[in-house]
C-alpha cells in the first residue's frame, strides 16, 4: 500500500514532537495499544496488537450501541414509517461501513493510531484542528444528552416509588427533576470525572452492552405482548416529505457513530489489515443494525406517531420490566459520561498545550490544577444546559449532525487527500472513482450537518 505523502510530515505545520501526545486521545476504552515509537513498527505498517478478529467485532459493536437506541422509534416516525426507516438505514449503512474502511486505509498509510491523528497527518493542520474541535463539541453535547437521559428515567422511577401521578402538583422538593439530576451528577459523575486516568472502562463497557440488549428485548416483547393500556396512535405508511426523511438522518448518525474510536481498534488487532477490517466492521454494523431495527420497528409500531423521542418515556411508570430497563440505562450513562468527558478533556488539553507551545512533560501540580479546573467547567456547563433543555430530541439532532462529520466528511476528505498523493501511482479510472466517492461522502455529510444546524437555529427562532 502506498504511503500517504501529503501533509504526512507534522513538522511541516510547526508542531513539536510533544504533540504526539494526541495518540492518547479518544482511544477506545476497551483497547490496549502499545505506545508508538520509532523503530517499534515494522516498515510499511503498524505494530501488531493483541485483539482478535472476534474481539474487534465485539468492541466495534460496543462502541456503536448505546443510549442512542432510545431515539430510533422516533426516527422511524420522523422518516415516515417502517419501510422508509429501514430503507434509510440500509442506504446509510453502505456509507457508514465504507467510512470505517477508509479510516483504516488512511491509518495504515499514514502510520497514525487515532482518528484525529489520521486527519492531522492526511489532511493537514486546519482540518486537524477542526476535527479536534468537532470531537470536543460532540463529546460535550453527548454529555448533556446523558444528563437529560438520567433525568428522564429518574422521573419515571421516582413517580413509581412516590406512588404519585406524574406531574402531580405539590410534589416534594426532593423529587424535582432539577434537584435529582444535580444530586446524581454531583454524587456520582463528578468524582468519576476528575481522575487523570479512568480504570473502570471495561466494567462500563460490559454494563452498557447488557443494558442495551435488555432494553431492546423489552421493547420487542412489549410489542408482541402489549399491555392493555398501550394503544398506538396513527401508524405512518409513507413519509410526509423528503425533508422528513432527511430529518431522521442525525439520529441514525448518532446511533451508528463509532468512527472516532474505530482507528485505535483497527490498530489493536493481531492482523491490522484493511481487508480483514472490512469484514470486522461489516459484521459489527449488521449486528448493530439488527438491534437498532428491532428497537426502532417495535417501538414505533407500539406507539405510532405518538412515540416519545426517548421511547422508554412512552411506557407506563409502574411497569417493572421497563423500570429495570430504565435502571440499566441510568447505570450505563453514569459510567459513560466520565469516559466521554475524559475524551473531550484530552482533546481540549492537547489543543491548549499546542496553542501555548507547552511540552507535555510539565509540572504535575500545574497539570492537576488545570485538569480539575477543566473538569469543573465542563461538568457545570453540561449540567446547567441539561437542566434547562428538557427535550433530548433537540440535543440528539445537533450532535447527530456532528456525528455525520465523523462518518462522512472527515473520511471523505482523507480519501480525497490520500488519492491526490497517489495520483501518479494508480490508474486514472480508479483514481477518479475514489476521489468522486470522497467528494460524495463530504457532500452528504455537509448536507446533513448543514440541515441539522439550520433546523436547530431557525426552528427555535420561528417558534
Amino acid at each position: 500500500m502506498a504511503q500517504v505523502s501529503i501533509n504526512s510530515d507534522l513538522g511541516e505545520w510547526g508542531l513539536s514532537t510533544d504533540s504526539g501526545e494526541r495518540a492518547r486521545l479518544l482511544q477506545s476504552p476497551s483497547v490496549d495499544i502499545a505506545p508508538k515509537s520509532e523503530g517499534e513498527a515494522p516498515p510499511g505498517g503498524l505494530g501488531r496488537g493483541t485483539t482478535s478478529t472476534l474481539g474487534a467485532i465485539f468492541i466495534v459493536v460496543n462502541a456503536c450501541l448505546g443510549a442512542g437506541l432510545l431515539n430510533f422509534p422516533a426516527a422511524f416516525s420522523t422518516a415516515g414509517g417502517v419501510a422508509a426507516g429501514i430503507t434509510l438505514q440500509m442506504a446509510m449503512l453502505v456509507f457508514i461501513i465504507s467510512g470505517l474502511v477508509i479510516l483504516a486505509y488512511c491509518s495504515q498509510a499514514s502510520n497514525e493510531r487515532t482518528y484525529q491523528e489520521v486527519v492531522w497527518a492526511v489532511c493537514g493542520k486546519l482540518t486537524g484542528v477542526l476535527c479536534e474541535v468537532a470531537i470536543a463539541t460532540y463529546t460535550f453535547g453527548t454529555c448533556i444528552a446523558f444528563l437529560i437521559i438520567i433525568g428522564d428515567q429518574q422521573d419515571k422511577i421516582i413517580a413509581v416509588m412516590a406512588k404519585e401521578p406524574e406531574g402531580a402538583g405539590g410534589s416534594p422538593w426532593y423529587t424535582d427533576r432539577k434537584f435529582t439530576i444535580s444530586l446524581t451528577a454531583f454524587l456520582f459523575i463528578l468524582p468519576l470525572s476528575i481522575p487523570r486516568e479512568i480504570g473502570f472502562q471495561k466494567y462500563a463497557s460490559f454494563l452498557s452492552v447488557v443494558g442495551t440488549w435488555y432494553v431492546t428485548a423489552i421493547i420487542i416483547v412489549k410489542y408482541i405482548w402489549p399491555d392493555k393500556e398501550m394503544t398506538p396512535a396513527d401508524i405512518l405508511n409513507r413519509p410526509a416529505s423528503w425533508i422528513a426523511v432527511f430529518n431522521a438522518m442525525p439520529t441514525i448518525c448518532f446511533g451508528f457513530q463509532c468512527h472516532v474510536s474505530s482507528v485505535p481498534v483497527f490498530n489493536s488487532m493481531q492482523r491490522p489489515e484493511v481487508k480483514t477490517w472490512g469484514g470486522v466492521v461489516t459484521a459489527a454494523m449488521v449486528i448493530a443494525l439488527a438491534v437498532y431495527m428491532g428497537t426502532g420497528i417495535c417501538g414505533f409500531l407500539t406507539f405510532g406517531a405518538a412515540v416519545d423521542p426517548d421511547v422508554l418515556l412512552s411506557y407506563p411508570s409502574e411497569d417493572m420490566a421497563v423500570a429495570v430497563a430504565r435502571a440499566f440505562i441510568i447505570l450505563s450513562v453514569l459510567t459513560s459520561y466520565p469516559i466521554l468527558h475524559f475524551c473531550g478533556r484530552a482533546v481540549v488539553e492537547g489543543l491548549w498545550l499546542r496553542y501555548q507551545g507547552m511540552p507535555v512533560e510539565e509540572d504535575v501540580g500545574r497539570e492537576r490544577r488545570r485538569r480539575v479546573l477543566q473538569t469543573l467547567v465542563w461538568f457545570l456547563l453540561t449540567l446547567l444546559l441539561a437542566l434547562f433543555i428538557p427535550d433530548i430530541g433537540k440535543v440528539i439532532s445537533v450532535i447527530g449532525g456532528l456525528a455525520a462529520c465523523f462518518i462522512f466528511v472527515f473520511p471523505g476528505l482523507c480519501l480525497i487527500q490520500a488519492k491526490l498523493s497517489e495520483m501518479e501511482e494508480v490508474k486514472p479510472a480508479s483514481w477518479w472513482a475514489m476521489v468522486s466517492y470522497g467528494v460524495l461522502l463530504v457532500t452528504l455529510g455537509a448536507f446533513i450537518f448543514g440541515q441539522t444546524t439550520a433546523n436547530a437555529i431557525f426552528v427555535d427562532l420561528l417558534a
